[in-house]
This record gives structure tokens, sequence and C-alpha cells, in this order.
């Protein structure tokens, strides 16, 4: 049986794993297995792995907090509720600069690249997982960072071209340039009413309505959708599918879902409508 973590050893991987994530959003390059090897000392006994597996704990917490996670350690949600989520919170907290990064880097714009290299992008897409349910307290400073980075229009747009130029290859090389000549915009042609970013085909001619969700930061990063993106899912669920563009400042790659995303997510509310009167 495996001996639990005491609060000094789990609030010494956070402050370990945030040391990491200020480098990351900073650009800076730095060795996961340097600073496991360091930390190690100030744990009982604690292997490599066992200390990985902390860190990917960590990055399921820091999702339900809306804050991005360490790019390599998916986050792992089989982790103990009774202490974990309050620690972070409490680290996090105190650490100004690190909101300060967050906050100039989620409004921040992807570079711009002269051509999207679509070769090999296609990744599988992430096992559906356990919904979070971390308490609304631990959002740290009620700021939920993932939802203000999925709202900046540049990345979406990047995703969306990034997109456009994958379908086109897709299409040319099935030797189906006519229909990759016939790809429609639907995101600057009608707009979000749509319900749809992109109109492309099928190998047979049949449509391909594409939703396109991007973020500069890991696979595992959950995606926000609307009610209207949710109903055209559901009512075009053979030809509908979702294109998750991520990692799209360094290394962009995408997968797909496809069909009703009710049914191939798990939906978590983030919002409601009151009506009085």
């Amino acid at each position: 049986m495996s001996r639990g973590w005491s609060k000094a050893e789990v609030e010494a991987t956070i402050a370990d794993y945030l040391d990491m994530l200020c480098l990351e959003l900073a650009g800076k390059k730095y060795s996961k297995t340097e600073h496991r090897r360091n930390l190690q000392p100030k744990l009982n006994g604690r292997s490599e792995g066992a200390i990985e597996l902390k860190h990917q704990n960590i990055s399921a917490v820091m999702i339900e907090m809306g804050i991005p996670y360490i790019n390599g350690y998916k986050p792992r949600t089989n982790y103990q509720r009774s202490l974990l989520p309050e620690a972070v919170f409490n680290l996090v907290s105190k650490r100004d600069a690190l909101h300060k990064m967050l906050d100039v880097e989620v409004e921040k714009a992807p570079v711009a690249l002269s051509r999207f290299n679509v070769d090999g992008v296609l990744e599988d897409p992430p096992k559906i997982g356990k919904v979070g349910e971390v308490k609304a307290n631990y959002l740290v400073s009620k700021v939920n960072y993932l939802e203000r980075e999925a709202r900046n229009q540049a990345i979406g747009d990047f995703g969306e071209a990034f997109a456009l130029a994958y379908e086109k290859e897709r299409l040319e090389k099935l030797s189906k340039g006519f229909l990759a000549d016939r790809i429609e915009h639907v995101a600057q042609t009608v707009g979000p009413l749509a319900g749809y970013d992109i109109r492309s085909y099928n190998a047979d001619g049949s449509d391909r309505f594409i939703e396109v969700k991007a973020t500069k930061y890991g696979k595992s990063i959950p995606f926000f959708v609307t009610s209207n993106e949710l109903k055209f899912s559901r009512e075009n669920s053979n030809n509908y599918h979702l294109y998750r563009v991520f990692d799209l400042q360094a290394n962009p790659r995408m997968f797909h879902l496809s069909g009703n995303l009710e049914s191939v997510c798990n939906l978590k509310p983030t919002e409601f409508m009151a009506v009085v009167g």
C-alpha cells in the first residue's frame, strides 16, 4: 500500500510545479527531469515516477481552476480531493507574478506563420475523463484564464486558418482539388449564428461542417461551446466535426471529434441565462 503524501510534501511539489509553469509561460527552457531530482531530497523517499504522477494530479487541479497546465504533464484526475485543491489554491493565490504573466499571456496574439505545415498534425483525441467538480471558492481570484484565452479572437482566427489549410491539403491528397476550391470560411461569410466555422466536403462531395476550437496550450485543455454550436452539432451529427487545434504557438497540432458533441464530450454547464418578469 502506497504511503500518503504529507502536507509539506504536497506543498513542496506544488511550489516546484508553479516554478516550472512560470518558466514555461516566459518561454524559458527548463528540464523536468532536473526539477524532479532537485525536488526528491525535500520528499520522503518519493521516486521520480511518483513525483511525475503528482505533477499530473496538479495539472488536473489547475484545469479545474481555469489555469493552463504544464505542457507534457498530462492531467490525471485521480487525486486526493481533501488536500490537493486547497493546497494548490493557497499557493497559487500567493503567486502575484504568475497572475500577472497569465493576464498578459491569455490576451496575447499568436505569432503569425507564413505557411502552415499540416502534414502529420492529426492526433487521436484524449480519452473522455471525469469532469472536475472543484469548489467555486477555489477559482483563484475569480478569474478563469482558460475561458479568457478561449475568447481571444486572434487565437480563434489562427486556429481557423490552420484548419482551412488542413482541409485543403486533405482534399487535394484525395485528388479532390475542385472540392478544396469550394471550401467556405463560414465564420467570416455568415458569422457565429451559423453554428460552425468551415464548410468543407467529404470525398464523395457530401458536406463536412467544421467547428474549430484553438488554444496555445496543451491537448487536454477544455474548450467552450455555445448553445448554438451544441444545437447545430445535434441537428447535423452525421456531418459535424469539431477540430481542436492545440499547442498552436510552438507546434500546432489537432484532433477531431465527429458527431453530436453531447455524445463525444463531457459537457459541464458554466453559465446560465436568468430571465425575470
